[in-house]
């Protein structure tokens, strides 16, 4: 390596790209990447790759790859140093191979990093999405409100293109198999919480963070329950009451715009309900966030909690890309952090699912249907947005299938004088 590092200073900067190709990716174990280069010069699978690394100028690498981390790699591809065609969660393993797993010595990395140095730099910043720039004690009651309003604010056009009818922003449920398509695969989600939370006729529900009130319209006209939902985008809350009006269930739905801490505690609930908002709330708030649901929540009644946990062997990185453009202020913990609060607020852990699968295709469906509106994406937000919701959804995908992540469903149960109210199987969630 080092005679030829020698020499590159009197190679073009096609021969240099490739020259680093061939040293980047000499023990890359798949051969299903083509990369195309500035000039139209090709390295890699001669026919059907699953993806194609596409070189924007001759210094794409060195934006790509100083310093070699996650944030730096992701901004890259936002700022249109390099492209992907094809197979984007495919490039994920190669991404994660060039930040975690060469076996080159630290003395080739030293003579990497010099080349790398010598090509040009040429990062423009791209207009539209910037990283988020919340102000405020972390967790305080406004700063939650700033990073909720930087995600969820975006127009709800763009958010329809690739979710489910209900605009389900979580994971289905594919009880039928990996082919069922996704408005299906919701249905059962939907039918499913309320199945695990013995919903009846009457029950007074709450939905923590109710997203577009799809639950919450499911509950009420399929269950006949009361339902109140939570959640602290203004868009969100008023597209939400628009669909329970053309719904016709308005008279047992409502939605506000509330932080879970100041929801009053005057009218306890029959279940609570919480699906996709547990990563919003910080691993020191937990016990606020448990003890609220407990003093707002019925004796005998149950609380069903749904968030994505990271695995207990995997602290995370940083910096991270899905923190700076993604969820701000978001943080995820391991199951047995989330349990342990839980319970020493009283809760009577009666169920832990995993359904880390389901979720890996639920991202798998919205990668593919955001590609396939990819001009109205672009047009509804911008050309940034786009890329920052097609890279992170299908880092999320990879991560699930890697087991990096998983998500959980707890069902938690607030006994009266000892008795938990819950019958001795789960049969009854299984029947239709």
């Amino acid at each position: 390596m080092g005679q030829i590092a020698h020499g590159t200073l009197n190679r073009t900067p096609s021969q240099i790209g490739a020259y680093l190709l061939d040293t980047l990716f000499s023990g890359y174990p798949k051969r299903d990447l083509q990369v195309r280069l500035w000039d139209g010069s090709t390295w890699g699978a001669s026919s059907e790759p699953r993806f194609t690394l596409v070189l924007k100028h001759p210094g794409a690498l060195r934006e790509m790859l100083l310093p070699a981390d996650e944030l730096t790699l992701a901004e890259a591809y936002l700022c249109d140093d390099f492209d992907i065609e094809g197979n984007i969660e495919a490039a994920l393993d190669l991404a994660e191979y060039l930040l975690e797993h060469s076996n080159r010595t630290l003395r080739q990395n030293l003579i990497l990093a010099d080349i790398l140095r010598k090509l040009p730099a040429k990062r423009v910043t791209r207009p539209g999405r910037q990283k988020a720039s919340l102000q405020g004690e972390l967790h305080s009651k406004d700063r939650d409100r700033q990073a909720i309003s930087y995600h969820y604010d975006l127009p709800a056009d763009f958010f329809a293109l690739w979710l489910d009818q209900s605009l389900q922003y979580s994971a289905a449920y594919f009880s039928e198999g990996p082919d069922m398509d996704l408005d299906s695969a919701q249905r059962h989600k939907l039918d499913y919480v309320c199945k695990k939370l013995r919903l009846r006729s009457g029950d007074r529900l709450l939905d923590i963070g109710c997203g577009w009130g799809g639950l919450l319209i499911h509950a009420a006209a399929c269950y006949g329950a009361e339902t109140v939902g939570i959640t602290l985008s203004v868009p969100q809350a008023e597209l939400a009451r628009q669909r329970i009006r053309e719904a016709q269930v308005n008279e047992r739905c409502r939605v506000e715009v509330c932080d879970y801490r100041d929801l009053e505690a005057d009218q306890p609930f029959d279940k609570i309900v919480s699906i996709g908002m547990f990563e919003h709330v910080g691993e020191a708030q937990l016990r606020e966030y448990f003890a609220g649901a407990w003093s707002r929540l019925r004796p005998g009644g149950v609380f069903l909690n749904s968030g994505i946990a990271r695995a207990f062997h995997n602290p995370g990185q940083e910096p991270s890309f899905i923190e700076k453009y993604v969820f701000p202020d978001g943080e995820l913990v391991p199951l047995h952090v989330s349990l342990g609060a839980a319970e020493r607020c009283g809760f009577e852990v009666r169920d832990v699912e995993s359904l880390r699968e389901h979720y890996a295709l639920t991202l798998r469906h919205w990668v593919h249907r955001l590609e396939d509106h990819a001009e109205q994406a672009r047009r509804i937000t911008d050309e940034t947005t786009y890329r920052v919701w097609r890279l992170y959804m299908a880092a999320s995908e990879h991560r699930f299938w890697s087991g990096q992540l998983n998500l959980y469903q707890l069902l938690l149960a607030k006994p009266l004088e000892g008795k938990s109210g819950m019958p001795l199987t789960r049969t009854d969630w299984y029947v239709a």
